[in-house]
């Protein structure tokens, strides 16, 4: 008989990846993917052991999926990092899933380095990317290490459009 947490946490990997390559067009009505060789596609990649790469990789980013009831956002952002500095990819992010809600109201967790490192990429003002992006602020104490950013799945979502639209069109701005 199979772990059940590892059960639940498969298929909230699963539901995420589903999620994204829905989003990004990737996929047909049926949630086939359109070519299996597109490096865009959103995977979840065999586990490297000692160094693990992440649950989830969708181009620029390394997400870790948690579906748990107690939370531990700054420990997971640390692994996040960790993992996508191993799987060679810029940015690490948390996505938790959220009970009773739809996947695309899963919570994205990230760092403010991180946070600020995206925004650069985007050459936007802090605020106009917080606006846009949907994010908050969560401040724990003064230990700076413990604070983070946090978004919608499915703001996250715009986010990794409009990053690779960013990217690939040369473009100063991303516009959605």
């Amino acid at each position: 008989m199979a772990n059940p947490n590892k059960v639940k946490g498969t298929q909230w990997e699963s539901a995420v990846r589903d999620y994204l390559n829905a989003f990004l067009g990737l996929v047909d009505a049926h949630g086939k993917v359109l070519d299996p060789f597109d490096a865009g596609n959103v995977r979840r990649p065999a586990q490297e052991g000692a160094k693990d790469v992440g649950d989830i990789h969708a181009v620029p980013f390394v997400l870790e999926a948690k579906n748990t009831a107690s939370p531990a956002v700054p420990t997971w952002i640390r692994q996040a990092e960790i993992e996508a500095m191993h799987a060679g990819f810029p940015f690490g992010v948390v996505v938790r899933k959220v009970r009773g809600s739809s996947v695309a109201m899963g919570r994205v967790h990230v760092s403010v380095r991180t946070w600020t490192r995206m925004r650069l990429a985007h050459q936007m003002p802090t605020e106009e990317f917080a606006a846009l992006y949907g994010w908050s602020v969560s401040l724990r104490g003064l230990d700076t290490s413990r604070w983070y950013l946090t978004t919608t799945l499915r703001d996250f979502a715009h986010l990794v459009v409009d990053y690779r639209r960013h990217m690939t069109a040369g473009v100063s701005r991303a516009v959605r």
